[in-house]
């Protein structure tokens, strides 16, 4: 029996499925707040995503990584780099606007509240992940 990640390591159609898929709600989304139009824009651009992710995969390792990041040890490793990175950078951009808010003497409460969930995920998985080793 195949399980949903064993098809998200072998099928290249994974990603960009899912980038379609994402667009499609995108554009729900945007429909029901009254915005259509910007909704098919939400969907063109992950629709030429997942297309470019196709097109690039055997091409580009950049490509090919976005589009299976589990193929082999290499793969897993760059990818677990780059979500760190990207990480670090998300959280110090919230930080920033949570100072910045404060600065101005207004409500930080939506980057508080992100960095707040971005701290107690941290905690719960190296918690989760030193229980485990």
């Amino acid at each position: 029996m195949q399980t949903l990640r064993d098809t998200y390591r072998r099928s290249r159609w994974f990603m960009p499925a899912f980038a379609l898929a994402l667009g499609l709600v995108f554009l729900a989304a945007q429909w029901i707040g009254d915005d259509p139009a910007g909704g098919l824009v939400s969907l063109a651009i992950m629709a030429g995503f997942g297309a470019v992710l196709l097109a690039l995969e055997s091409r580009s390792g950049t490509a090919a990584i976005l589009n299976r990041p589990a193929h082999d040890e290499r793969a897993r490793s760059l990818d677990l780099a780059a979500t760190a990175f990207a990480g670090v950078v998300v959280i110090s951009i919230i930080l920033v606007a949570v100072m910045v808010q404060l600065a101005r003497g207004e409500d930080p409460s939506p980057y508080a509240e992100l960095g707040a969930a971005g701290g107690v995920a941290y905690l719960v998985a190296l918690f989760g992940m030193q229980r485990r080793r």
